[in-house]
C-alpha cells in the first residue's frame, strides 16, 4: 500500500505511479517478466508475474527489484510503500478512493451493490497464487487438494491483527472482513472454502450459475457476470485454467511471500500425488467441516488447535490434536527430507516457525498497546523491511 512518508496514512496515487512509469494513465504496464497494475482503491498497487512463472522459489529477489522501482517513483511524491494485509488506522469510510479510470464501471458496480467503503473492500492486501490444471482430471485432484490446505494457510501467513487503531480478536482480521464483504449476496463468497465440486460442469452449475442468478437483479447490465465475481478463498478460473488461492495475507517482504507460497505449493503437490492421503479421502470433506477449521485458524493463527483426528490423518498426522504452528513446521520437515527446499525458502520459514507469522510478530512489537506511536513505529519498521528485502523480527 502507498502511504505518505510523514504521516504514514494511505496516499491514493497509484494512478500517478503508473502514469510516471508508462507516460500515461493505464490500468497495467508490462515490465519484461513482471507487471504492475491498479486495484479497486487508489492507495494500492499490485505487482505480479507477467504470465506464468516456470520457477517459484527464486522469484523473491525479482519481486524485490519491482518494489525498488516503485519506491523510486514514490520518492518524488514524498510517499513510501508499507506491507502487511491491512493499514492499522485507515478509516475506509472517509479515506477510500476508488480507481477512477479504465475498468471504473466494474468497480462502481461493486460499490453500488456491496458498498466498498468497509475494510473488506477498501483496506486489504493479499498475495494471490494461481495453480494450473489442463483438464477435468487435473482439476479434480487440484481442487480437492486446495480445499484441504486452504483452512490452514492463515496460520502461516496471517499479517493483519490490527485495524481501526485497535488489536482485533482475529490474528487474520483481513480474512474475517473478507468473508463477510459480499454478505448481501452470499453465493459470491460462499463459506470461503469451495463446495464439493470436482468437474467444470459441476462447478458451473452449482457455483457460477447460482452466483450469476443471485446478482442479476442488482446488476441488470451484466457488468459483473464473469468468473472473477467468484470470491471464494480458492476461486477457479476456467478462462485461464487455474485455481487462485486468495487466503494468503501479504508479508513484509517478497522473500517471505515466496517462501510461504513455496511451502503451500509443495504440500498441494504432495496431496495431488496422493503421497499423504488418497484423492477419495480428500474429496469427502464438506465445505462446512473445513470452514469450521478455517475460522479457528483465522482467529488464533499459529496457536489454533487442530483437533479433528480424521482431518489430521489427511496429512499423515496421527495425534488427536496438533497446534497449527507445529503442524506446519513438522510438515515442512517431512517434505524437506524428500524434496529439499533451497535456502531462499528454508531461511524465511525458519523465522516464521520460530517467531510466529507476521501477525504474531506485529503484536509482539506493540507489546499489547495499539497506540498511534506504537503503530507508527511498527509501520516504519515494516516499510524498512519491504524496501530492503528483509524480515520483521521485533
Amino acid at each position: 500500500m502507498i502511504v505518505d512518508r510523514d504521516s504514514l496514512s494511505v496516499f491514493p496515487i497509484s494512478d500517478k505511479v503508473l502514469k510516471t512509469a508508462s507516460g500515461k494513465i493505464v490500468n497495467e504496464i508490462s515490465r519484461d517478466s513482471f507487471a504492475w497494475s491498479n486495484e479497486l482503491v487508489l492507495h494500492v498497487i499490485e505487482i505480479k508475474t507477467n504470465g506464468p512463472a516456470s520457477r517459484l522459489e527464486l522469484l523473491g529477489s525479482e519481486f524485490q527489484k519491482e518494489v525498488t522501482a516503485i519506491a523510486k517513483i514514490l520518492e518524488d511524491e514524498n510517499a513510501i510503500l508499507v506491507p502487511a494485509a491491512m493499514h492499522p488506522w485507515m478509516d475506509p469510510y472517509t479515506e477510500m478512493k476508488i480507481w477512477p479510470h479504465e475498468y471504473n464501471p466494474i468497480y462502481e458496480a461493486y460499490n453500488r451493490i456491496f458498498d466498498c467503503r468497509g475494510h473488506g473492500w477498501a483496506n486489504l492486501q493479499s498475495t494471490h497464487l494461481n495453480l494450473p490444471f489442463s483438464n477435468d482430471h487435473e482439476f479434480e485432484k487440484l481442487h480437492a487438494a486446495c480445499r484441504i490446505v486452504l483452512p490452514l494457510i492463515p496460520a502461516l501467513a496471517a499479517s493483519s491483527p490490527v485495524a481501526d487503531s485497535e488489536i482485533k480478536p482475529f490474528l487474520d482480521y483481513r480474512m474475517e472482513v473478507y468473508r463477510t464483504n459480499s454478505i448481501k449476496i452470499p453465493s459470491v463468497t460462499g463459506l470461503i472454502v469451495p463446495e464439493t465440486v470436482f468437474s467444470e460442469k459441476e462447478y458451473r452449475e452449482q457455483i457460477f450459475e447460482k452466483m450469476y442468478r443471485d446478482i442479476a437483479p442488482f446488476d441488470p447490465e451484466g457488468i459483473l457476470q464473469d468468473e472473477w465475481l467468484n470470491s471464494r478463498g480458492a476461486m477457479t478460473r476456467f478462462d485461464r485454467k487455474a485455481i487462485e488461492l486468495r487466503v494468503i495475507d501479504i508479508q513484509e517482504a517478497p522473500i517471505a511471500d515466496i517462501a510461504i507460497l513455496s511451502l503451500i505449493v509443495a504440500v498441494i503437490r504432495f496431496l495431488v500425488d496422493e503421497k499423504l492421503s488418497s484423492l477419495q479421502e480428500q474429496k469427502e470433506w464438506s465445505e462446512l467441516e473445513l470452514y469450521k477449521i478455517l475460522m479457528d485458524v483465522i482467529k488464533e493463527g499459529d496457536r489454533a488447535r487442530i483437533q479433528n483426528r480424521r482431518f489430521l490423518s489427511l496429512f499423515g498426522f496421527w495425534e488427536a490434536e496438533i497446534q497449527a504452528d507445529r503442524f506446519w513446521s513438522d510438515l515442512f520437515e517431512r517434505i524437506h527430507r524428500v524434496e529439499p527446499f533451497p535456502d531462499e525458502v528454508r531461511n524465511p520459514l525458519k523465522i516464521i516457525f520460530n517467531d510466529g507469522p507476521l501477525a504474531r510478530r506485529i503484536l509482539n512489537s506493540l507489546a499489547g498497546t495499539a497506540s498511534r506511536r506504537n503503530l507508527e513505529n511498527t509501520c516504519r519498521e515494516l516499510s524498512y523491511c519491504l524496501h530492503h528485502g528483509c524480515q520483521f523480527v521485533p
